[in-house]
């Protein structure tokens, strides 16, 4: 393996990031429950499978460019009528109903499944 993903590398280096990862840690966004990020933040820094500060910076660029063409109405709305007329069915569902058949082996179904909020007596 060349290279090791390190979340804390990331944390230490970009100072808007740390901040925000600090602002989480000390309860800022959760002040009647400071400790309730705590999990998230050690999952971030210590035990990140998906990497997610490593897709920071490009992140961050990338919503310029957002911020930036946002600003120009007829090419946003040029770009917005482009992505939906090519996005087709959503691969969320392509992806679900193909995982249900070649995983699970099973076919969609009409049965309407109850929402757990309703009372057992009102199930059937």
């Amino acid at each position: 393996m060349c290279c090791r993903y390190n979340a804390r590398e990331f944390y230490e280096r970009l100072p808007e990031l740390k901040l925000a990862v600090d602002q989480i840690q000390s309860g800022f966004f959760s002040p009647n429950e400071p400790q309730l990020f705590t999990d998230l933040v050690d999952m971030l820094i210590n035990h990140d499978r998906f990497k997610v500060f490593a897709d920071y910076e490009d992140y961050i660029r990338c919503q310029e460019r957002v911020s930036e063409l946002y600003k120009n109405p007829k090419e946003w709305t040029r770009m917005v009528i482009r992505n939906i007329a090519a996005s087709g069915k959503f691969s969320s569902d392509r992806t679900i109903s193909q995982y249900a058949r070649e995983i699970w082996g099973v076919e969609p179904s009409d049965v309407k499944i109850p929402a757990p909020n309703k009372p057992l007596e009102l199930r059937e």
